[in-house]
């Protein structure tokens, strides 16, 4: 195996997100990255890459080579995001489409691999592009810090500059999960494409294992879908439709003899037997049954993380993405119920205990229109937020660290909630 160049060339040796990225974009050691420098001894150049706006701050690989293409992994949907970075990304976007003389500026990452090794056996952008119909691609992508929870992701565009795909890369237990669940999502979506209500999810294009990861290759986005304002009212119908996969609506049954309830016992069992904290979940998952296990509710699937930056509008009908955290068999008002707490969680910067209230007030203001009364709205409150302390678990377990905003002042809330 060719051993990988020096720590002061190859951006996998390093601890930032540059170093984070690359390892997740290019595990395999016999891929040579070099910045500004000479290719491992025998090996070709498959693929350059501007690294803006520097390899300390790294923030974009832009594709060099077709620079309608490295334009377009700058421009496309800046509609969607904030207008400073729409502003940068204007600018950069721009420079692109003079191509390397463009950019320039920047630095120059190169991708080689050994003179005689096919580069689909060890580049996930040309195995995605055989996946996708052999047609040739050109990979872009973005730079974050380390992140357990993050998912590194190939923007996949024609050299024409044509979006083609997002492929998510799942590469530790945590993301691998996630991918997993979104890919299944998409799948079981595909029957209520053109529901009634029902917002248009992405298509699922290809899932494959690679390297060790989980990747899945998501349809884009339309081009000139526009986001949905962050002060933006619940869409109920939406979320019913969602909740009933655009058919009727479902028998309610007590929380008691739930699936759901089950559920939730048995993860937090799981978390008793891995972390301190979590006999308390226990307890709180018995509290929710003393306190709701009579109350009847209808049950339904969720998208998981519905929030005002996962939807936007196209031709007229509500778009919805990232489906990771969608599941079935959760009463319905979850989604409701997370709207309300993210808005505050991470919009308005407050800590769980006003999240928390957020979401009684949303429920209180537009849960009769989901047709709960006043015991099921309770229910649904106190049911989301043991669900939101399990998922936290869920993805410290599989190495995502904690959520530091919700561990553990999440399970102080619920116990005051379930002492009151």
């Amino acid at each position: 195996m060719t051993t990988r160049v020096g720590p002061a060339a190859d951006p996998r040796s390093r601890v930032d997100g540059l170093g984070w990225v690359s390892r997740a974009v290019f595990p395999d050691d016999r891929v040579g990255l070099t910045v500004d420098g000479a290719l491992p001894a025998g090996h070709q150049a498959v693929a350059r890459y501007a690294v803006v706006p520097s390899v300390a701050r790294a923030r974009f690989l832009v594709p060099l080579g077709a620079p309608r293409a490295g334009a377009a992994s700058l421009l496309a949907y800046n509609a969607l995001r904030p207008p400073k970075v729409r502003a940068l990304r204007a600018v950069l976007g721009g420079l692109a489409r003079f191509g390397r003389v463009g950019l320039a500026p920047f630095p120059t990452l190169t991708v080689s691999v050994p003179a005689g090794v096919p580069a689909a056996e060890l580049l996930l952008s040309e195995r995605l592009s055989a996946d996708l119909g052999d047609t040739p691609l050109l990979a872009a992508f973005g730079v974050r810090p380390p992140d357990p929870n993050g998912k590194p992701t190939l923007q996949l565009f024609s050299a024409d500059g044509r979006p083609r795909g997002y492929a998510k890369i799942g590469w530790n237990d945590a993301t691998r999960a996630l991918v997993s669940a979104e890919a299944a999502a998409l799948r079981a979506l595909r029957g209520v494409v053109g529901v009634a209500d029902h917002p248009t999810p992405p298509r699922l294009l290809t899932e494959t294992s690679w390297a060790g990861q989980v990747v899945a290759v998501i349809e884009p986005l339309p081009p000139a879908v526009r986001g949905v304002p962050v002060d933006d009212p619940p869409r109920i119908a939406a979320l019913l439709a969602v909740a009933r996969r655009g058919g009727p609506a479902g028998t309610p049954r007590p929380l008691v003899d739930s699936t759901f309830l089950h559920r939730l016992a048995d993860q937090a069992g799981r978390a008793a037997a891995t972390e301190p904290t979590g006999a308390r979940a226990v307890a709180a998952v018995s509290a929710l049954a003393r306190r709701h296990g009579d109350t009847s509710v209808e049950f339904g699937h969720w998208h998981g993380d519905w929030v005002p930056w996962n939807l936007g509008w196209h031709a007229g009908r509500l778009v919805a993405w990232d489906w990771e955290h969608s599941g079935p068999d959760v009463p319905v008002g979850f989604d409701l119920a997370h709207d309300a707490f993210q808005r505050a969680l991470v919009l308005r910067g407050e800590p769980a205990d006003a999240a928390a209230s957020a979401v009684d007030g949303y429920l209180s203001r537009h849960g009769e229109r989901l047709g709960l009364d006043a015991a099921q709205r309770r229910l649904v409150a106190d049911a989301y937020l043991v669900e939101m302390w399990l998922r936290t678990w869920r993805l410290a377990d599989a190495g995502a660290g904690w959520n530091a905003a919700l561990h553990p002042a999440l399970l102080d809330v619920i116990e005051k909630r379930h002492s009151g």
